[in-house]
């Protein structure tokens, strides 16, 4: 900015803002060579949009195109260059990614910060949902995670995010931000930025503060000093940051005429933008090391309350039904247990082949009866061929005609996943571990209701062709394969080991339309 030029107008104290040919009291100003802020603003947001003889003038060089001789290049740019980079201003940051970042006031020394956070000119390829992963000292335990979501009209939602000060050493500290785009149907993407917040310390003064951290945040300064005026009048344009200051009874005048858009004052606390980059993300591996649809998770010593085997499945529907030891017409293959065991035999013959189907659809998983003998949800018979929602704590009677054959509880539903245990004479033996397949939930992870016989389960899913565990602190998945040690993986109690099929205790031989195969190559005794 500067001050009013206009030689019949010695004494006048109006400013110009930048770009304009008259000072706010209305007088013209003499055409001018561009200053170094312009050219410097230009050279920094110069876009493909921009003349190159534009891009010539405001780096000082002169353009060599067949077009223009270089002084008429430069003399013509002279006069348009402001309103031609202040447009390409305008469209490159409203297109350009950025986090606004707001709420922050550096003079509550210790005290609680809360700062909010904002998307703006994140591009339409993204996913719906996105996930935002902080990193900082102030942060309790070093890590924050928030998902970030689209509103109605399209904008995206803002998150805070909440942190204290207190007892940390005054100085600058570092918010390490990334952003991340994964959805099935689209390419993954992330973007990243890095951004400093001031820990003054206990006794700073707020000019201290003032001349410390705010005054960096202002590309405009307006200073009256010694009784000396200052006027300064923004009308639309470019944005500005202004910082006005008037002391020894100098006299600062601010007039916000914008009639279009609105004014943001910010007296107390500081907000900004930053610029987010996108980086390339880690490569996936290409396939699972250990690929499978159905496997098993077998504990040789269970403790109290836990099951020996936790069966998983991943796979579009889950058919339950009878065991059978030869061609089994069910995926999840259930036996009557009584107080001396399991019995292949006796009231496990009242199960159907095909008892009940388990599928998810885009409201949740639901079961629907497809048996001869009907079942029970909470004691009430659906009728066959009708799905019905499944619910955290249903309770699940197979079959309808005859109680306690097999009884099972709703005791998770995942995003992705369904958990369902045994309440019976079965209950220390298995579980039910349902995942949809080749399917992430997203991280972090979104909060689910689950009892606590599904709380103490490790966090699985599916995807690359096979079973993943996943740490909920740290985002961390390990594949899960035979020589997969699982010592370290949380929720994975001791003497536990992974089994690439449902049933290892058991030879189960299943045959198709090229012959007679082997399903599962293992017989495990120690198991079963």
């Amino acid at each position: 900015m500067k001050k009013c030029s206009n030689p019949q107008h010695p004494h006048c104290t109006y400013w110009v803002m930048p770009g304009e040919d008259a000072c706010a009291g209305g007088h013209a100003q003499a055409a001018a060579q561009p200053s170094s802020y312009d050219l410097l603003h230009a050279v920094r947001h110069a876009r493909a949009d921009v003349p190159a003889a534009a891009q010539a003038a405001a780096q000082g060089l002169p353009h060599t195109g067949t077009d223009l001789p270089a002084t008429a290049a430069v003399a013509t740019t002279a006069a348009d260059l402001a309103p031609a980079y202040a447009r390409t201003l305008v469209r490159a940051q409203a297109e350009r990614p950025q986090l606004h970042i707001s709420g922050f006031d550096p003079r509550a020394a210790g005290g609680r910060q809360t700062l909010k956070m904002e998307l703006r000119g994140m591009p339409q390829g993204c996913a719906p949902q996105l996930a935002l992963q902080l990193q900082s000292d102030l942060i309790p335990h070093g890590a924050a995670h928030q998902q970030m979501v689209r509103s109605t009209n399209g904008d995206w939602r803002p998150v805070f995010v909440e942190f204290s000060s207190r007892g940390m050493e005054h100085g600058q500290y570092q918010i390490s931000i990334e952003v991340l785009s994964q959805h099935p149907e689209l390419a993954s993407r992330k973007w990243v930025c890095t951004f400093v917040i001031l820990v003054p310390r206990p006794d700073a003064t707020l000019t201290e503060i003032h001349r410390i951290f705010l005054s960096t945040h202002k590309n405009v300064r307006v200073m009256a000093d010694d009784a000396s005026i200052a006027r300064v009048s923004a009308q639309g344009g470019d944005r500005l940051d202004i910082d006005v200051t008037a002391r020894n009874a100098g006299i600062a005048h601010l007039d916000l005429g914008a009639p279009q858009g609105k004014v943001d004052l910010g007296f107390s606390t500081i907000a900004w933008d930053e610029d987010l980059i996108e980086i390339d993300m880690p490569a996936a591996a290409a396939l699972h090391p250990h690929p499978s649809r159905a496997a098993c998770l077998v504990n040789a010593a269970p403790e109290a309350g836990a099951q020996r085997q936790i069966r998983l499945f991943a796979l579009e529907e889950c058919v339950f039904g009878r065991f059978e030891l030869v061609d089994p017409e069910a995926d999840a293959l259930l036996t009557h247990y009584s107080g001396d065991g399991q019995e292949t035999n006796g009231l496990t013959r009242r199960l159907s082949g095909r008892h009940a189907v388990i599928r998810r659809t885009s409201h949740g998983f639901e079961i629907e009866d497809v048996s001869r003998y009907g079942l029970l949800l909470d004691g009430v018979w659906p009728g066959k061929n009708k799905p019905t929602p499944l619910r955290l704590g249903m309770r699940i009677e197979l079959s309808a005609s005859i109680k306690g054959i097999v009884v099972l509880a709703v005791t998770a539903i995942l995003p992705h996943a369904v958990i369902l245990h045994r309440i019976d004479e079965g209950a220390r033996a298995e579980c039910f571990y349902l995942v949809a397949p080749e399917t992430h939930p997203g991280y972090p992870i979104p909060s689910y209701a689950s009892t606590p016989l599904a709380s103490a389960l490790p966090l699985l899913l599916h995807h690359d062709g096979g079973f993943w565990h996943l740490d909920q602190l740290s985002g961390k998945e390990t594949a899960l394969a035979p020589t997969t040690s699982l010592d370290k993986l949380t929720r994975i109690a001791r003497h536990n080991r992974f089994a690439s099929e449902p049933y290892p205790e058991h030879w189960i031989i299943r045959t198709g339309a090229t012959g007679l195969h082997s399903t599962i190559a293992a017989h495990d005794l120690s198991t079963a």
